[in-house]
């Protein structure tokens, strides 16, 4: 079913408005755009808006360009989803399971602690009271929140989402591709792409035309998210990227620009269930209904930042929704979803 472009933007433009979005809404079925609008402000105090080509934080939105990274590395024959975590990375854990494997890691059932569990841990501002979150610049100093901890249960075992796992797959791609994983990523991911305006960039260094993070409290004053988030990301979130160049990376994805169609298979399939009728692939969401897959979906949470991006293969249709503060897309993506 093709949307009503001039409906759906009416909609979309009311609900933006009333809710206070702050960010951008990328929308395109096949080859056609049906919304590209901004709204709010990139820099409140300045009153600088937000433009479509504003770039913005999107969290764990990237853990789809770790998985793609792991992925290229498995076509190339330099991993397989059964390698061992003991025997492709050079790093001890003295109390992980040896039988851990690239693919426990990339669908968060590993069972390795974590740095942050989102199940028990309300506030991720509060781990960088005892770590501070201006050192945390490589992937590497992620790894004394969490090298010497215990199991939480054995690989295999079931889903738990898993920020630590990505980490160490991040970890991965270094140790086999000779270079840090930002470097890869910028090379054999966006470069392919023609993401120019994405990266990964420190937060005391940001290029010009990006969003600040917004964490708004109660009762109406604001702050930025500078010291709530480390201060550049990695392997398991933190990349800055502009809709439309995250839609020209599911474009990509979608026609094996990136890996071979056997391989974007392997990543886009349910290989785990996480609750209801939600599944994850390698670094993907994958929503089901009356059990064929309905979309395939990235979204990403860190104070001031939150993110959804989603594909609909029955339509075609697919979404980018990057915001600069801490909600917001998932209730474009229902409005949206409410008019396909």
């Amino acid at each position: 079913m093709h949307l009503g472009k001039m409906n759906i933007n009416t909609f979309i433009d009311d609900f933006s408005k009333q809710s206070q979005f702050s960010g951008v809404i990328l929308a395109k079925q096949e080859i056609e755009i049906l919304v590209q609008a901004a709204y709010g402000y990139s820099n409140r105090a300045e009153e600088m808006k937000n433009i479509v080509n504003t770039k913005f934080g999107i969290a764990s939105g990237c853990k789809l360009f770790t998985a793609i990274a792991i992925c290229q590395l498995i076509e190339k024959g330099l991993l397989t989803p059964q390698t061992r975590l003991k025997d492709c990375l050079a790093i001890k854990f003295p109390h992980f399971d040896v039988n851990i494997n690239v693919h426990h890691l990339l669908t968060h059932t590993s069972g390795v602690p974590d740095y942050f569990d989102e199940d028990v841990m309300d506030d991720f501002e509060e781990l960088w009271k005892q770590n501070p979150m201006y050192l945390i610049r490589e992937l590497k100093d992620f790894l004394p929140l969490f090298q010497h901890n215990s199991m939480m249960f054995e690989p295999g075992e079931r889903f738990h989402y898993n920020n630590a796992g990505y980490i160490l797959l991040g970890l991965i791609i270094e140790q086999i591709a000779g270079k840090s994983f930002t470097d890869y990523v910028i090379e054999n991911i966006f470069k392919p792409c023609g993401m120019e305006d994405s990266g990964y960039f420190s937060l005391d260094n940001l290029p010009k035309n990006t969003a600040i993070g917004y964490i708004d409290n109660e009762e109406g004053s604001w702050r930025t998210n500078m010291y709530s988030i480390p201060i550049k990301g990695g392997s398991d979130g933190g990349a800055f990227v502009t809709a439309p160049d995250m839609m020209r990376l599911w474009d990509a994805l979608l026609h094996h620009k990136l890996v071979s169609k056997e391989t974007t298979n392997l990543l886009l399939t349910p290989h785990v269930h996480a609750e209801e009728d939600e599944y994850y692939g390698y670094g993907v969401w994958i929503s089901k209904r009356d059990s064929d897959i309905y979309k395939y979906h990235v979204m990403g949470y860190d104070p001031g930042v939150s993110f959804a991006s989603s594909h609909y293969p029955a339509s075609g249709l697919t979404l980018v929704i990057p915001s600069n503060q801490s909600y917001g897309p998932h209730d474009v993506t229902d409005v949206i979803e409410e008019h396909i």
